[in-house]
């Protein structure tokens, strides 16, 4: 029978997210985080099994959060007119999308620079157990899923140049317009990914067969 958990995972996995942001990741140790958290190594390793897992699980957490909150956002375009939204409702929907970044900042701060600053490759290396692999595999695919639903919604396709626009508005215009530059809390700049977004889903994708 496992033993009973005497501390929140989330207190552990707050530490690795700050020691991670602040000091970078080679700063995420057991040691200094049982010492940030007054959680016995022993404890940690019981609850992750390793610093592998422990980091693997941070960057879990955060990207999970995110991609909550992104399909929450979507969601309140799509889901109107009984999940059959004008395409102006879905235009809305895919700025909601590329302006999740701000509103992540704002609610959590640390798994916002944690997902959004720091290299991923750094910070988990290539040595994930198994099931946080897979895990991690699965938020990809999440994501994917949704950037073919926005395409399908606007245009009635999921082939890979109307997916590729998307990308480019959720993925490409945020990293370039707020991440890149750290104008993440600038009012002008979401400004500008907003103008930018319309603008690109206004050429859209190519015909699929040019004449």
């Amino acid at each position: 029978m496992p033993r009973p958990r005497t501390h929140d995972p989330d207190i552990v996995l707050d530490a690795a997210e700050s020691l991670a942001v602040r000091s970078g990741p080679a700063a995420v140790t057991i040691r200094a985080v049982a010492a940030a958290t007054g959680v016995s190594n022993g404890a940690i390793y019981h609850t992750f099994g390793s610093r592998a897992e422990l980091l693997g699980r941070s960057w879990l957490r955060a990207a999970g959060r995110f991609l909550r909150m992104q399909t929450e956002l979507v969601e309140a375009h799509l889901a109107v007119n009984d999940g059959a939204p004008c395409s102006s409702e879905v235009i809305e929907a895919v700025v909601a999308a590329a302006e999740t970044p701000v509103e992540f900042a704002q609610r959590y701060p640390d798994s916002s620079k944690l997902l959004l600053t720091v290299s991923r490759g750094e910070l988990l290396g290539d040595e994930l157990p198994e099931q946080v692999a897979a895990e991690l595999a699965g938020t990809d695919d999440a994501l994917v899923g949704l950037i073919i639903r926005l395409s399908r919604a606007l245009w009635g396709r999921g082939d890979a140049a109307a997916v590729d626009v998307i990308t480019t508005c959720i993925v490409d215009l945020p990293t370039g317009i707020l991440l890149r530059r750290d104008r993440i809390a600038k009012p002008i700049a979401r400004e500008h990914l907003r103008a930018a977004v319309r603008a690109v889903l206004a050429v859209g994708p190519p015909d699929r067969h040019p004449k």
